[in-house]
């Protein structure tokens, strides 16, 4: 006898719930009330015939059941996603490419570079995700995605597309309002600074040649999105890769602090599963293989 499978709304609202460890954010996320959120859930658990949260107080955790089940559904949820857009693009006698990306890469190097490649292969639809540290192709629905670090990633083909060099930036205005000609007055502005990379202030000062005095207070992000939107927003002076903020600094929303250059020993890559590439990856490869050439940073 087959299992009969809950609804894909049933569904839905336990993954969003899950991922929040929320019932009122997975309402706002799908557009529901609180209410309808816990009823589906309910009927979920009465379908499934175990517990997926607990009730602690007025909030919600994963019984340890459903966690194992949230973790698989998300990626289902994903694979099913995927065969559907497949198949829509397929409708329209297009092919569909699934690219797992890190998000500031993509808002800032990537998206605005599409456009291009889509007047080249206009017979090519591409969905995007946020990815942040390597997976298994064989259990994620993507064709290719983009990867920062090194060549580390098991199973895969990997191409070098471009490595790392890190600038000091900052709005026009906090330049001017602080004196920023003269680097040493970077002894008394607030600093910005990626949470991962709480070094690369003290490095670049270093190499500038002690303009000023190694320092590591200031505001931190977890994310180059955040840091960028932040110096443009004259909040601090902060240390970013060229290669995400080069379009910002040529249109004056940023101006770089000095010639000095941080180079990582970390570099972007293009990955795809080994021994597989489709005519739409193949494709992709070849476009973005030339847009790394043109916008590798300077020696």
């Amino acid at each position: 006898m087959s299992l009969r499978l809950p609804s894909l709304t049933h569904l839905r609202c336990f993954e969003s719930a899950a991922r929040h460890q929320s019932f009122t954010a997975a309402a706002e996320e799908l557009g529901m009330t609180q209410g309808a959120v816990s009823k589906k859930i309910k009927e979920l658990e009465t379908d499934v015939g175990f517990d997926l949260f607990q009730r602690v107080g007025r909030g919600v955790v994963l019984t340890a059941a459903g966690r194992s089940f949230a973790e698989n559904l998300t990626r289902d949820l994903e694979g099913l996603e995927a065969t559907v857009q497949d198949a829509v693009a397929a409708g329209a006698g297009k092919s569909t490419l699934s690219i797992a990306t890190l998000p500031t890469f993509a808002n800032l190097w990537l998206i605005p570079r599409l456009p291009a490649f889509f007047e080249l292969h206009p017979e090519i639809e591409v969905s995007l995700s946020t990815r942040l540290v390597p997976f298994e192709f064989d259990t994620e629905p993507f064709d290719l995605a983009f990867h920062y670090g090194t060549e580390n990633w098991p199973g895969t083909t990997m191409r070098h597309l471009f490595g790392e060099q890190m600038v000091a930036v900052c709005s026009p205005a906090f330049r001017d309002h602080h004196g920023l000609d003269n680097l040493a007055n970077l002894d008394n502005v607030p600093l910005l600074h990626i949470s991962t990379r709480s070094d690369s202030w003290p490095d670049w000062i270093e190499r500038a040649g002690g303009v000023a005095r190694p320092r590591k207070d200031g505001r931190y992000f977890d994310q180059h999105s955040m840091v960028i939107s932040a110096a443009k927003a004259s909040l601090g002076a902060a240390i970013v890769p060229l290669v995400v903020v080069a379009q910002e600094l040529e249109a004056g929303h940023l101006v770089q602090l000095g010639k000095t250059t941080l180079t990582t020993e970390k570099s972007y890559y293009l990955v795809r599963p080994a021994g597989y590439k489709s005519e739409p990856a193949r494709a992709f490869e070849t476009w973005v293989t030339q847009q790394a050439q043109k916008t590798r940073p300077r020696p």
